[in-house]
């Protein structure tokens, strides 16, 4: 890709999955991919298990905060990556999907939260090789 790849990560309340995909992306990519989230149902806040299990990486989700999914937001990313987002996410014709199954970390403990942080951190790896984006960020 020419310009900046962008990555939308889409989750029903976007308090903890799509959070953490964001947080990785944004890390391991070293800045290199715009990054956003969002909610088919956002929540009020990020999820406190999600906050502590990032912070133990390093990465600090303190200054986000869940948003609503938009038309315009997905259509504008490059690829949208779904986790159990169902039905509500929009379509665009030449926009990459990928559903990521991943168990929901809402209302789970902190040692549930790091092995979904763990998975998600695999899987935005490949997906930045996928994308011909170097993995820069170190962290864990």
């Amino acid at each position: 890709m020419s310009e900046k790849p962008s990555v939308m990560f889409v989750c029903v309340h976007n308090a903890g999955r799509s959070q953490m995909g964001a947080a990785w992306t944004r890390h391991l990519s070293g800045g290199a991919v715009e990054v956003r989230s969002a909610g088919s149902a956002p929540a009020d806040s990020i999820n406190p298990a999600v906050h502590e299990a990032m912070l133990e990486v390093g990465i600090d989700l303190a200054g986000e905060t869940p948003k609503i999914i938009t038309p315009e937001a997905v259509q504008a990313s490059d690829v949208v990556v779904t986790m159990g987002c169902g039905d509500t996410c929009p379509y665009f014709p030449g926009t990459r999907y990928e559903d990521w199954v991943l168990e929901d970390p809402a209302g789970q403990d902190v040692a549930m939260v790091r092995r979904v942080r763990d998975e998600i951190r695999v899987r935005v790896e490949t997906l930045l090789r996928d994308l011909d984006v170097p993995v820069v960020g170190s962290a864990g």
